[in-house]
């Protein structure tokens, strides 16, 4: 019997239905870490957007002016697109008149909330990937160790007598199955973890944003009516 017990012999001797688990992971896995970069530095970017448009928000310009810049460009998103949509519907409404102030604000924060629900759709965007192959991997691969284990103890059915040299490789080759769902089940819970915590807080600061701009709303228009 070869008792080779390194990783490539032991991947290539087990049973199709090991090979295909192992192979399901090795996929899931690659797919998680691909989807773990783009992630990451998607975030980054929202954070860096958010940072750069707060500066220039609350610099003191105006925002009318601070409207037409952002409006100008293709397409924005995170806090930009938040300001123009909500801007965008009170400048419209304001125009039509024949409204109060508290309709003119409530419209312009609908306008932000819907825009609001975009981010955070986007944001979250394949976490439940993540949060799948966490909670999954162990067991698929619990599964392929399972299998293979079985398959070995049948095969010492047809010996007359057992040795651990015979046994050992094949419950080598089933426990490699666990290891690589564990392989792509770890990284993924650490990232999902990591990333609906920045999530969270990218929602908190966007509502958080909605609501001091609808304030800003809320006074420029009693200042206009009372001039």
């Amino acid at each position: 019997m070869n008792t080779d017990m390194s990783l490539v012999h032991l991947v290539l001797g087990a049973s199709p239905v090991v090979q295909g688990v192992m192979a399901l992971l090795l996929v899931v896995s690659l797919i998680s870490w691909t989807i773990i970069f783009r992630k990451a530095s998607a975030l980054k970017d929202a954070r860096r957007e958010a940072a750069r448009f707060d500066q220039r928000f609350w610099s003191g310009n105006d925002l009318s002016v601070l409207y037409r810049e952002i409006s100008s460009r293709p397409a924005t998103s995170g806090m930009e697109g938040i300001f123009e949509a909500g801007f965008k519907e009170f400048v419209r409404l304001r125009k039509q008149g024949g409204l109060e102030t508290m309709a003119l604000v409530e419209a312009a924060q609908r306008a932000m909330r819907v825009e609001l629900n975009r981010e955070v759709e986007q944001l979250e965007t394949q976490l439940p990937f993540l949060a799948t192959v966490g909670s999954t991997s162990p067991y698929v691969g619990l599964f392929g160790t399972v299998w293979g284990i079985m398959n070995s103890f049948r095969a010492l059915g047809n010996v007359n007598q057992a040795t651990l040299a015979m046994v050992a490789p094949g419950i080598a080759e089933a426990l490699v199955a666990t290891a690589m769902g564990l392989f792509a089940a770890i990284p993924a819970v650490v990232a999902y973890n990591r990333y609906a915590t920045e999530v969270e807080r990218m929602i908190g600061r966007y509502e958080t944003f909605v609501e001091e701009f609808a304030t800003i709303l809320q006074r420029q228009a009693h200042v206009e009516e009372g001039q």
